[in-house]
């Protein structure tokens, strides 16, 4: 049984290979600005959104490879009650690092399972981060280091980088931060695959 990544981001890809996780990527594309309209029209919660989010990626990959296993997975990120999306450019990424400097904000973290179209496992991970206050001077620097990665990322911001340094606290699964929960999504990948080490060279291609 084959692993697929249904997603194009880098940190999730990054995740599974330096785990030495065998997979293949294969990106869906999902119109996730209607959805989480339509989720905040109806009072829907951000967890049952991200959740959603990713069953939609996993099981539209999974019908069309219905021989391997496929991950979904989203990440809403909730300040105050306010959801963020990923910036459109570094006017926004600028905004919303000075929306969330000096503060505590939640990542939802969900990752749905599916094989043949249907249900296999999921679980949600929610993460908080407390971001230091940020002078203008520290936010012009920072999006000069990183660039337009940042734009990929719905924090505006990649801790795995630079960007550790914009934060005081983390409550809660680094690899979650990240994108993934690792180490669950690992449990559940061996059970499933029957095999305790599941380390073949990892690859997208």
């Amino acid at each position: 049984m084959t692993l697929v990544l249904a997603s194009a981001s880098r940190a999730r890809r990054a995740l599974l290979e330096a785990a030495a996780v065998a997979h293949r990527v294969v990106p869906v594309a999902i119109d996730e600005t209607e959805v989480k309209r339509a989720a905040r029209a109806e009072n829907v919660s951000a967890a049952d959104t991200a959740m959603l989010l990713a069953e939609m990626k996993a099981v539209r990959v999974s019908r069309l490879q219905p021989e391997a296993v496929v991950i979904g997975a989203d990440q809403i990120l909730v300040r105050d009650g306010e959801w963020f999306d990923k910036p459109a450019d570094r006017e926004a990424a600028r905004a919303q690092l000075r929306r969330l400097a000096g503060g505590w904000h939640e990542l939802v973290t969900a990752v749905y399972c599916a094989a043949g179209g249907a249900f296999r496992w999921q679980h949600l991970a929610r993460p908080r981060l407390r971001m230091r206050p940020l002078s203008e001077a520290m936010i012009e620097t920072y999006l000069a280091a990183e660039g337009d990665i940042l734009l990929s990322s719905v924090g505006a911001y990649r801790l795995e980088g630079p960007g550790i340094q914009l934060f005081e606290a983390i409550e809660g699964d680094y690899f979650s931060v990240l994108g993934l929960p690792l180490l669950p999504l690992l449990g559940f990948l061996r059970q499933t695959l029957g095999q305790d080490w599941l380390g073949a060279p990892a690859s997208s291609r």
